[in-house]
C-alpha cells in the first residue's frame, strides 16, 4: 500500500475516532478495522490510542455540562479497574475469546431489545452492581482492542437517558479509561518518535471529527439517536464475531 493511501485510511480512522467522541456512538470502533486494512491491529491500536487521548479532551470540553454523575461514579472507577486487568492478563488473554464473547453480549442484548416489546419498557436507574460488572468489562475491553463501547451500551440503554447526556457520560468515561491505558500501552507496547510524529499528524482529522460528531448528535431527535446506537451496536458486536471466528491470525 503507498503511502497516500495510508495516511487516508489512518485520517478516515482519526476522523471515526473523533466523531464518536462528539458524541456518534459506536463509529469509533471501526477505526481499528479500517487501520489493519494498512497494518497489524495491534499496530493500529497502538497507532490509535493519542488519537482517542486529544479527540477526548475535545469531547469532554464539547460536553463538559452535559453527563449522568450518579453513572460517572460507579463507571469511572469501575473503567479503571477493568483496565488494570487488562493490563495484568495482557499475556494470558486471547484476542480472539474477547471480541467473541463481547459481540455475542452486543447481538443478545440488541435482538432482546427488539423484540420485546418496546411501548413495556421502563427506564432505569443507574444500579451499582451493573455498573461495575459492565463498567470493569468495558475498561477491559477497552484496554484489549478499544471495544469498551458494547459493555456500556449494554448497561447505558436501558436508562433512556437524553441523548446529550448519554453522549457526555460516554465521553467522559472513556476518556478516563484512555487516560489509564497511557503508561501500561507504554510498558507493554513502547512508542517510538515516528510513530507519535505520525500520530499527531492525524490530530486534525480527529478534531474535525468531534465537532462533527458533535453538531449531527446535537441535531438527531432522541429517537433516531437511540436507533443510531442500537444499529451501530448490532454491527459492530458481528464484526467482532466475525473477526474472531473467520479472520486469521
Amino acid at each position: 500500500m503507498t503511502f497516500d493511501a495510508l495516511f487516508l485510511l489512518a485520517g478516515l480512522a482519526a476522523f471515526l475516532v473523533g466523531s464518536s467522541k462528539g458524541g456518534l456512538p459506536a463509529v469509533g470502533m471501526l477505526a481499528v478495522p479500517i487501520l489493519s486494512m494498512a497494518m497489524s491491529p495491534v499496530q493500529a491500536a497502538v497507532l490509535l490510542l493519542p488519537i482517542f487521548v486529544i479527540s477526548d479532551v475535545a469531547g469532554v470540553w464539547l460536553y463538559r455540562r452535559e453527563f449522568s454523575r450518579p453513572n460517572l461514579k460507579i463507571l469511572i472507577p469501575a473503567g479503571i479497574v477493568g483496565v488494570g486487568v487488562g493490563w495484568a492478563t495482557a499475556s494470558m488473554v486471547s484476542d480472539r475469546a474477547i471480541m467473541l464473547m463481547i459481540g455475542l453480549v452486543g447481538v443478545g442484548f440488541c435482538l432482546n431489545l427488539w423484540l420485546r416489546d418496546q411501548n413495556a419498557s421502563v427506564a432505569q436507574p443507574p444500579h451499582l452492581a451493573k455498573g461495575w460488572f459492565w463498567g470493569t468489562l468495558a475498561g477491559f475491553t477497552s484496554f484489549i482492542s478499544h471495544a469498551g463501547a458494547p459493555p456500556y451500551q449494554v448497561y447505558m440503554l436501558p436508562q433512556k437517558l437524553p441523548k446529550a447526556a448519554f453522549a457526555g457520560t460516554s465521553t467522559i468515561v472513556f476518556a478516563v479509561i484512555n487516560a489509564a491505558k497511557i503508561i501500561p500501552y507504554q510498558n507493554l507496547r513502547p512508542y517510538s518518535t515516528a510513530s507519535l510524529h505520525y500520530a499527531a499528524w492525524l490530530v486534525p482529522f480527529a478534531l474535525v471529527g468531534a465537532v462533527a460528531g458533535a453538531y449531527l448528535t446535537r441535531r438527531l431527535a432522541d429517537q433516531w439517536f437511540y436507533r443510531i446506537v442500537q444499529v451501530s451496536l448490532f454491527a459492530v458486536s458481528i464484526k467482532l464475531i466475525g473477526d474472531a471466528v473467520f479472520v486469521s491470525p
